[in-house]
């Protein structure tokens, strides 16, 4: 008989790979709040196109149950959280997932059972926000009658290299005891290894700083790009260059979105303000990540100018809408602000991604079209927002025959021949 019986809550990009996985070898319930997205996942479909139909299929005949009943999960006794932590429009922390969760699993947590969190959050959430819930829910006392862990996600979105299994893994618990049993649990399905850290807060903390360290860097490649651009430099062939030393760290200017780079900074930024210290360095990548969707905006409509095109009515190209390249994932896309940007000039904008899920719901407001729109010749400006692979086989002449008169592409990825301006 298997010792452990997981239940995963939360089935997004995180929580249906980690359920796959731990499927191979436990009883796993997957629980969600989206019905849609469980009927889906019961017909073998996973939108994110994180798992493939031969996955979905494997886990149901592995045994795994998918449901919104949280009494679906009664006879579980390990409990893996794996909702998103969210930021609300002051750029706060929004933990409304996270408790909502943790209500949930309070309310059919039995003695000895163990809540594991993959959320990213700051250092504190586990013990402080979400045992207490756990303990008015259950009636249950803490590290006595229940135990928690915390064991951040890793998942790269599209990456079909660095999945789950293939990505070592932090662990800790809330006892010694409990720590070496969830490295454990984890260790039986990650290949890659695990790394036990010594509390729950060094966990928390480890995973929140890996997002801040690259996006603080990112932030460093997009201000230079700037200054490079004012110099008449290309950017690219300067990273080159400089990438002949051993120890430089090799990243390429562009949009900062998704889930995780950022967003995550905030959660570290709105602990370290609580705590009465003003974390400049981190802030200050924040606005100049955040920056680059208006002076992409900006850039275009300077060329438009130059070029003599009239900005009231014109139409722009974006291609690509997510916020990376080869994935469906459109969480905090930034290139939707670029169109936000390039609309209050009252520019037709039309979006092609063949990525897209149309069904969306940060899409409903879009205008796509469904074929790249060859001998068109219909475009003010084209704008190159994201780096799917496709978009690096078209040519400087397709590019020529989707423009109206003087050809207008702006190259945020680098991947176009013979740009107008490069980011």
């Amino acid at each position: 008989m298997k010792k452990h019986k997981i239940a995963i809550v939360g089935l997004g990009y995180v929580g249906l790979p980690l359920a796959h996985a731990f499927s191979t070898k436990y009883d796993v319930v997957g629980l969600d709040i989206n019905q849609t997205r469980i009927d889906e996942l019961q017909n073998g479909f996973d939108r994110t196109l994180e798992l493939t139909e031969e996955q979905v299929r494997e886990s149901l005949k592995n045994g795994m149950v998918f449901t919104t009943d949280i009494n679906d999960t009664k006879d579980c006794n390990v409990y893996i959280v794996t909702v998103p932590t969210p930021i609300d429009e002051t750029n706060e922390p929004d933990l409304t997932p996270i408790v909502k969760s943790t209500e949930a699993v309070g309310k059919v947590l039995k003695k000895d059972d163990i809540v594991i969190y993959e959320s990213t959050v700051y250092p504190g959430v586990t013990e402080e926000v979400c045992v207490p819930i756990l303990e008015k829910e259950s009636g249950l006392v803490f590290n006595k009658d229940f135990f928690c862990g915390y064991s951040p996600e890793r998942i790269n979105p599209g990456d079909k290299e660095h999945t789950v299994t293939k990505i070592l893994k932090i662990t800790s618990g809330s006892t010694p005891e409990i720590a070496k049993e969830v490295d454990g649990l984890y260790k039986s399905i990650i290949t890659a290894g695990t790394h036990l850290a010594p509390t729950i807060k060094v966990a928390e903390a480890a995973k929140v700083i890996e997002n801040t360290q690259r996006d603080v860097n990112i932030a460093l490649i997009n201000e230079l790009a700037q200054i490079f651009d004012l110099m008449g430099i290309n950017t690219k062939d300067v990273i080159e260059a400089a990438a002949t030393k051993w120890n430089f760290i090799k990243l390429f200017p562009g949009l900062v979105g998704g889930h995780c780079i950022g967003v995550d900074p905030y959660y570290l930024t709105h602990k370290a303000q609580s705590l009465g210290y003003m974390p400049n360095l981190i802030l200050g990548a924040r606005q100049i990540n955040n920056g680059m969707s208006k002076l992409i905006a900006d850039k275009t409509i300077k060329k438009m100018v130059k070029f003599d095109k009239k900005l009231k009515g014109a139409n722009v190209l974006v291609m690509g809408a997510t916020f990376k390249e080869n994935c469906p994932d459109m969480r905090n896309s930034k290139v939707l602000d670029i169109i936000k940007e390039l609309e209050e000039f009252e520019c037709n904008v039309e979006v092609y991604d063949y990525w897209v899920d149309k069904s969306d719901r940060e899409t409903k407001n879009l205008s796509f079209v469904e074929e790249l729109p060859l001998q068109s010749n219909r475009f003010d400006a084209i704008v190159v927002a994201v780096g799917h692979d496709k978009f690096k086989e078209i040519t400087t002449q397709e590019y020529a025959s989707m423009s109206r008169g003087e050809p207008i592409i702006i190259d945020v990825k680098g991947i176009v021949e013979k740009p107008t301006w490069r980011l």
